[in-house]
């Protein structure tokens, strides 16, 4: 049986769920908590795990019923990198099953629903990290000058894995399992970080020598936050959980690495959402489309909310708060106008059919 609806469902629809739970996950993060914002943020994150479970068995009827698809996503420079986004949509889910979970299914179930989902995801994460640059260097051979912000999306899920990781770390026997849980994150953190870095470069002198994404694709720039947001928050929970696992001075040398790595990095993040705001503003005025990229206003915001909370959090900073509090309220207005116009797009169709073939990525508009 073939199942049309289903071949083009590609591995960018992860980021629906993404962009969903860290609507809860930073909730929780936020300074102020109340009740309400709990209760809100729980619903969030069962909206998300229910995501998850329509988004893979889509996929996995994606590839039983039209393989030959699946593996042309596969070759497709465009395409193969958003399979990073399953591995980011299974940490992200297990964050919020560890925080969430234990009110809705009990803590026993949530903790090993939690565990496996964070298993999974690491384990996808790291071949993503792998995976995805070698059928770039092997098989993929993008031309010059068409560096894109999804390149970014295979080498970051092993940071998202990173910030999951201290969720589990009480329900570790101490000793050995929470120090190995400890510097295994701290590892995944530093190979992210360094990815990031060979790739940033090329993506700043593509903008620059060959102008502004076509228009569709300008909301892949809040892409890059992702990876910066996202390392800010991993040192923070990293150095909220040291003293579970490390002897003095370890966990205050690693408290003040937080906020040493974080500040700068949390303020280039502030640049980089000013001048990824100003292009997407640009493109707007030029008519920017509705399409599955504005999902990339939702998730590295929401990373970047969860930074500056737990810089907030480290530094005793209410500046900080504020910024992570403004950041969320950012979060929720696009998150709901991609989930409603995604939902639109579903219950017409549009989002399922074929997609039209791309602008090239190198021309310059005015």
């Amino acid at each position: 049986m073939i199942v049309p609806a289903l071949r083009h469902v590609g591995p960018n629809w992860y980021a629906t769920v993404m962009g969903t739970a860290i609507v809860a996950n930073a909730g929780t993060a936020l300074p102020a908590q109340s009740p309400e914002l709990r209760t809100a943020c729980t619903a969030v994150w069962a909206l998300s795990l229910l995501m998850l479970a329509a988004v893979l068995t889509a996929r996995a009827g994606h590839w039983i019923h039209h393989r030959d698809q699946a593996r042309a996503d596969l070759l497709d420079p465009t395409v193969a990198p958003f399979y990073g986004c399953l591995s980011m949509a299974l940490t992200s889910v297990a964050a919020g099953t560890l925080t969430f979970g234990g009110e809705v299914i009990g803590a026993r179930a949530a903790t090993a629903t939690g565990a496996a989902l964070f298993a999974a995801g690491a384990t996808i994460g790291l071949v993503a990290a792998v995976a995805i640059p070698y059928l770039m260097i092997t098989h993929h051979r993008p031309a010059p000058g068409t560096a894109s912000p999804v390149w970014l999306l295979p080498v970051v899920a092993p940071m998202v894995a990173a910030t999951t990781g201290p969720l589990l770390m009480p329900h570790l026997p101490a000793g050995q399992w929470r120090e190995a849980m400890l510097l295994a994150c701290y590892a995944l953190f530093g190979l992210s970080t360094l990815a990031v870095l060979t790739v940033l470069p090329l993506l700043f002198s593509r903008l620059v020598h060959h102008g502004p994404l076509p228009l569709a694709l300008t909301p892949t720039l809040f892409l890059v936050l992702g990876p910066l947001g996202q390392s800010t928050t991993a040192v923070g929970n990293l150095a909220d959980v040291a003293p579970l696992a490390l002897p003095a001075p370890y966990p205050t040398a690693l408290a003040a690495f937080a906020v040493v790595y974080g500040v700068p990095v949390m303020g280039f993040a502030l640049l980089w959402l000013a001048l990824a705001g100003a292009m997407v503003l640009r493109a707007a005025r030029e008519g920017m489309p509705f399409a599955m990229t504005w999902w990339a206003f939702t998730f590295p915001v929401g990373t970047c909310v969860t930074g500056a909370a737990g810089l907030a959090t480290h530094t005793g900073l209410w500046a900080l708060s504020w910024l992570a509090t403004g950041l969320y309220g950012l979060l929720v207005a696009a998150w709901a106008v991609a989930g409603l116009r995604t939902l639109r797009g579903l219950v017409s169709g549009v989002l399922l059919a074929a997609p039209r073939a791309p602008l090239p990525a190198t021309a310059r508009t005015r």
